[in-house]
């Protein structure tokens, strides 16, 4: 008997806001600098809460949507903050120091 796999796929993993915010912020976390791994992840939550819907929300097309995402996709950052926008996610930033503790 022959074992099976199946690809996995981070989308069916993410079936709440809160599973898609977390997966984002690993992933910026660890993204190399050059954005791929943070491309990837909105490409996966796009593809997750469905692609049509985001275009509509940001008023930019599928195909477009689906290349600014692409591996090879270089997007430009007010597309990537209309994605996050229309997405539902929010970005923080932190000093990376640890919070004081009392």
């Amino acid at each position: 008997m022959s074992e099976q796999f199946t690809r996995w796929d981070p989308v069916d993993q993410l079936q709440s806001e809160e599973d898609m915010a977390m997966y984002l912020d690993a992933c910026l976390e660890e993204d190399p600098g050059d954005g791929s791994v943070v491309r990837a992840a909105l490409n996966d939550i796009a593809r997750a809460q469905g692609m049509t819907q985001l275009a509509k929300a940001t008023g930019l097309s599928r195909e477009g949507l689906y290349k600014a995402l692409s591996p090879s996709g270089n997007p430009e950052f007010s597309t990537i903050l209309k994605v996050i926008k229309a997405l539902k996610i929010k970005l923080h930033a932190s000093s990376g120091k640890p919070l004081a503790t009392n």
